[in-house]
Order: C-alpha cells, then structure tokens, then sequence
C-alpha cells in the first residue's frame, strides 16, 4: 500500500491533461470525525486506533492492529480516516448534484470490518460512503467490488440491510486471503441474495474474467434497480501482481470501468462513486489502471494506444529507478463470450459462474440458466 501508487497515479493523472479539464474538480479531503467513523465501525475500535496511533509502541493485534498486514505507526488514524473523508465528500458531491461522478483511488479499503482492521485496511471509506448516501435519503445502492481479494468488510457491514447490494468478483478463497466469498456466501436473514459473491478460479485470464462479470453484474443491477452504484476498483487482478493469482489485463479492467460507468448511467441517472482498493505492481498496473478510471468518470476516455506521458515516465525514472510502461495499454484481446452462446461445464470459470447465478437469482426473480 506505499504511497508511491497514489503519487505515480496523481502525476498520470496531471499529465495526461485530467486534472485540467475545466468541468473536473480535485479536491482536498477533510479528516473524517469519530461520528463519521461510527457510522459504519464501533466506538470502541474507533478508540483503539486512536489510542494505537498516538502510542505505536502498544498495538492491539487483538483488534488486528500491529499484525503483518496491519502493522501500527503514528499518525494512522488520521491518514486512515482522511482517505474516509475523501470518499464521504465524493459521495456528498454525487449526492448534491455537483458531480455526476466521483472518483478516490487511495480508497477502496474493502477489508477493514466494522470492528476490526484487516488485509492493510483501517477504516472502510468504501462502506462509509455507502452509508452516507443511505443516511442522505437514497433508497437503494449497489456496491460493486472487482479488487482480485473478496471484499469481506463491505459485505459484512451490510450483510443484512436489503438496501445495498453487494457484488464481489474475485479469485477463489480457495486461493487468496481472506479464504471467504463464495457463491452460498448470500446475505442476511433480513436481506437475502443482496450479497453476491464470484469466486473464480486461480489463473482466470481477460475472457473469463469478462464474461464472469458480465453474466453476473449487469442482470442483478437491473433487477435491484439502485440509485447509485459504489465501486471498488481493486487492480490486483493483474497478471503481474504479487499477490494474487489472476491474469488480468490493464485492458480488461478498464474494460470494466467502462461497463460499470455505463449500468450507472443506464439505471441511475449516472450517478456513480468510484474508489481505488489493492494493487502491488506499482509501476506497471496501477497508476494506468487508475488513470483510465478516472478517465473514463471524467467522460475523457484515454485510449489503450495512447503514449504515457513523456515527462512522467522521466519522473519514474530520476525518483524510482524504474523503467515505465512506454503505452496506457497491453495490447490485449479483451473479447468475451456472452453466456448467452451457452455453458461449459468442463470450464472453471463457467462453473463459478453458473454457481453464483444458481444461488443468488432466483432471489431477484432471474432465471440462472437464461437471464
């Protein structure tokens, strides 16, 4: 999570022209309050990363703070609630007219549970803004999590409330932290099927992913009919991440960002809050990924055959010793089969598919053979 992606993603950003489009607004994130917080975390967790942040020195590994993938420094609570105050101001923005869409890509910390950090997150700013815009009078919101990890915190905050539906599409538990996020994994007593989980398998390439997405995300937005979507724009799933064992393209996630731009603006006037979440290849994934996300909320599209800007590949270079991608895209072969052609069930990725559709459509009154 080093703060090198945030920086190579702003300077892309800048260079490429975004920041400067005259209907485009940065703007600097308050420090989210306790009450804030309290929305979607306890009081007393809230009191424990306060405490922890002020006194690196005593983690409280109990409430997964000071633990390999959480460890503590001083200051973390205010670097932690900030990125909430980004995502909040995004949603009021989107919530007051002033922005039809919102995007923060140092937000998407999808783990961190109600009581708990977890998997490098503090505060869930994701959840947050959800939140918020149910508090503000929205009705219904669907939270739509492509980060390669199962966006556990997020689904559990609102694994009861029939007003929020989340979809996650990610590799297999089997697999990858956190181990949870299957297809049976569907919502509580309150709100069954509003919890939608895609466990893929290991080694899923552009298509599959595609069409995982596809058979999935687009029928259930439609039938859940929400106001605005959240999304979580993870790009772990790339096929030179670290972390994870997809094989995913910058191409096919934009890809993505486009298709979840486009359920906004067919099913909710638009209106649509994008966050950033995981992503470990910093200098050959993440900023462009993120760079075409903004873009594509920006209405400024930035084509895959386009040249990285000269001065920001200098930049890499004289501050990080690297060699930057010299394209904004792979080249790749994005097509996907609709599901629509038919089934496999010798496929992997048809039969995570078809498993997530048995479970949760006919919740939602689709039929998981032909919708």
């Amino acid at each position: 999570m080093s703060p090198a992606r945030l920086d190579l993603t702003a300077r892309l950003c800048r260079d490429l022209g975004l920041f400067g489009l005259p209907w485009v607004d940065v703007v600097a994130p308050h420090v989210a309050t306790d009450d804030e917080l309290a929305t979607v975390h306890t009081r007393d967790y809230i009191a424990v990363v306060r405490r922890v942040s002020e006194n690196p020195a005593e983690p409280a590994p109990e409430s997964g703070l000071g633990t390999e993938d959480d460890p503590v420094f001083a200051g973390m609570h205010e670097a932690s609630a900030r990125i909430v105050g980004a995502s909040l101001e995004a949603a009021d923005a989107v919530l007051a007219g002033t922005a039809l869409h919102a995007v923060n890509f140092a937000g998407g910390m999808h783990h961190a549970a109600a009581d708990r950090g977890s998997g490098f997150c503090i505060y869930n700013d994701a959840a947050a803004a959800v939140q918020r815009l149910l508090d503000r009078g929205v009705s219904r919101v669907a939270y739509i999590d492509i980060d390669a990890h199962h966006g556990d915190g997020t689904e559990r905050i609102f694994w009861d409330d029939p007003r929020v539906l989340t979809v996650s599409v990610h590799e297999s538990g089997l697999t990858l932290f956190p181990g949870t996020g299957f297809p049976a994994e569907t919502g509580g007593p309150h709100a069954p099927g509003t919890a939608v989980n895609v466990a893929l398998p290991a080694g899923t390439r552009d298509a599959g992913w595609l069409r995982a997405f596809h058979a999935v995300v687009p029928p259930l937005v439609e039938a859940f009919r929400p106001e605005v979507i959240v999304s979580q724009h993870g790009c772990d799933s790339h096929h030179l991440d670290p972390l994870t064992n997809l094989a995913v393209t910058i191409d096919a996630q934009r890809e993505a960002a486009l298709s979840i731009s486009s359920l906004a603006r067919r099913h909710c006037a638009g209106r649509w809050v994008a966050t950033g979440g995981g992503g470990y290849a910093v200098f050959d994934a993440v900023p462009l990924s993120w760079a075409h996300l903004v873009g594509i909320a920006a209405g400024r599209p930035v084509a895959l055959t386009a040249p990285t800007p000269g001065p920001w590949r200098e930049y890499v270079r004289e501050r990080y010793g690297r060699q930057a991608p010299v394209l904004m895209g792979e080249g790749a072969d994005t097509w996907w089969r609709s599901w629509e052609i038919g089934v496999n069930p010798n496929d992997p990725v048809d039969r995570a598919i078809m498993a997530t559709r048995k479970e949760v459509f006919p919740f939602h009154g689709l039929d998981p053979w032909f919708d």
